[in-house]
């Protein structure tokens, strides 16, 4: 549900002498002058703000949100998650698992790409393969376990796993179940179609700008009825403040991801109103507990997690667009267990915790994020100072800190790292598949039961079975506390008066029901 902010000014509070910045923007609310609105000349064109461009314009060679966000408006995938997160049909009509290793997809028919080529059981199949070709090289890991496609009749497709892959459906509802054209990208190649988009989506390509703006137009022909809004103009504005400027003089319609802080900036605006709705995407800390030294031992860890007030930093820092999080694990997602409960915030405990482990006066390690995350990083820190932890912020730009948190070397962002998942299958196995077990690409944590457990929830097709081993994974991340566990944050956006318009639990930017007063 989406609901009106009404956010007062919060005093910054500061954690052990850093002070908690917020978004300065001077003369901000004064950019709006009475009468000189463009909205209202916009016609059916909707305008919307993204603070990243895409990456490339082929959806199988993207694996992030951003892209994404642009991406899903000219694709579709098989199956959705719509505004209320429940699972639908998209260009498959249903489905159901044959076999252990098998589900079949039934396809619906008369879909066409934008080319008129059709969207068939071929074209399923050659998506699929094409996604889990390693010649791809896409960086979308989801569909690691498919083998092939078989196809049964025009309309229907048998996709084999080479394991029991209990939530296939669920990988097909967003980057894994993007269906392409294979006529047009066997004839102008993968260069022209990742600037030249072809789908089958509810708008059409027309041009990108790259770093300013992708334009796209309604699609007349789309199985799921003609949009409402004739033109799609995605902006790419990194700046929060121009980008707040543009929607109150009424250059733009949407303001996407929008900061706490920037959302109380906004405050009692004429024309515009702030929506939130609880998001999924969950922040952490990770610990390099394998590499010896202080974090090797799980009473340190369990001390830095009681060192964290989490509901203050919700509070303070993201003026409570947040809820705090036992683990990694969203509390939307399939697999959440109510009974596990987050860290209690105990300076004593803490300080005890660390002298049992041969720390009574602390210890000094490098904590590194984001430079989008200032502000959390250095009220965390500001926190572990008051348990004797100096933790030494290292701010890295946004590109150099994801080209190492992806790399082949765990340690490339040293000790201790702020980051956050979006597991937007809303199932647990999404938050956990990168982080938990001993070799995957994000994990520094070898624990012999929490590996088998995740080859338990990944395995098992019985939804009994999965509940069970998430929820004692669950409650061995607690006791073992490999992490520094925060909170999930809230999606905000900014909205002018003539839009109507929802997203949902992924706060993702899907606009074909999008309609303009």
């Amino acid at each position: 549900m989406t609901e009106r902010i009404t956010m007062g000014r919060r005093d910054l509070l500061r954690f052990g002498g850093l002070a908690v910045a917020g978004l300065s923007m001077p003369g901000l609310l004064a950019a709006c002058k009475s009468g000189s609105n463009p909205a209202s000349n916009a016609g059916k064109e909707l305008r919307v703000s993204q603070a990243v461009d895409a990456t490339t314009l082929d959806p199988q060679k993207q694996g992030d949100l951003p892209s994404m966000n642009i991406l899903m408006n000219i694709f579709d995938t098989l199956t959705v998650r719509d505004v209320s997160d429940k699972l639908v049909g998209g260009l498959a009509e249903r489905w159901e698992s044959t076999s252990p290793t098998t589900w079949r997809f039934h396809l619906r028919s008369g879909v066409t790409f934008h080319n008129g080529e059709p969207c068939d059981a071929n074209a399923v199949k050659f998506s699929i393969e094409r996604l889990v070709d390693p010649a791809t090289k896409s960086p979308i890991v989801e569909l690691r376990f498919v083998k092939k496609v078989d196809v049964v009749d025009a309309h229907t497709v048998d996709v084999l796993t080479s394991q029991p892959d209990p939530i296939l459906p669920e990988k097909m509802s967003l980057f894994g179940g993007v269906i392409v054209p294979p006529g047009y990208i066997k004839q102008k190649g993968d260069a022209v179609f990742a600037s030249k988009p072809v789908g089958t989506g509810p708008f059409v390509f027309q041009s990108w700008q790259r770093d300013s703006q992708v334009v796209l137009t309604a699609n007349p022909k789309y199985w799921g009825g003609r949009p409402a809004v004739d033109k799609l103009t995605i902006k790419v504005m990194p700046d929060a403040a121009a980008s707040l400027a543009a929607l109150q003089s009424g250059e733009l319609d949407i303001v996407s991801s929008l900061t706490p802080d920037a959302a109380q900036q906004l405050n009692g605006t004429p024309d515009i109103k702030v929506v939130t709705s609880p998001g999924i995407r969950t922040f952490f800390v990770s610990l390099d507990t394998m590499n010896g030294g202080p974090l090797a031992k799980k009473e340190v860890r369990q001390a830095l997690n009681h060192a964290l007030d989490v509901p203050t930093l919700i509070k303070a820092v993201l003026n409570g667009a947040a809820r705090q999080t036992p683990t990694l694990i969203p509390h939307q997602s399939f697999g959440f267990d109510a009974s596990v409960q987050p860290f209690t915030y105990d300076v004593a405990k803490a300080k005890s915790l660390l002298a049992q482990a041969g720390y009574p006066s602390g210890f000094s390690l490098k904590f590194s994020a984001s430079s989008a995350d200032k502000d959390i990083v250095q009220a965390i820190a500001g926190q572990l100072q008051k348990v004797g932890v100096k933790a030494e912020v290292t701010l890295l730009d946004a590109a150099t800190f994801k080209g190492r948190l992806v790399s082949s070397n765990k340690q490339a962002l040293g000790p201790m790292y702020f980051t956050g998942n979006t597991g937007w299958t809303l199932d647990a196995e999404s938050n956990l598949q990168s982080f938990i077990r001993h070799d995957r690409r994000q994990s520094r944590w070898n624990d012999p039961a929490a590996d088998k457990l995740v080859d338990t929830e990944e395995g098992s097709v019985k939804p009994a079975e999965r509940e069970t081993a998430f929820a004692k994974l669950q409650q061995l991340m607690v006791d073992e506390a490999p992490f520094l566990y925060l909170y999930q944050i809230s999606n905000l956006f900014a909205v002018n008066d003539r839009v109507q318009w929802k997203s949902n639990s992924n706060g993702t930017l899907a606009f074909a029901s999008a309609k303009l007063a």
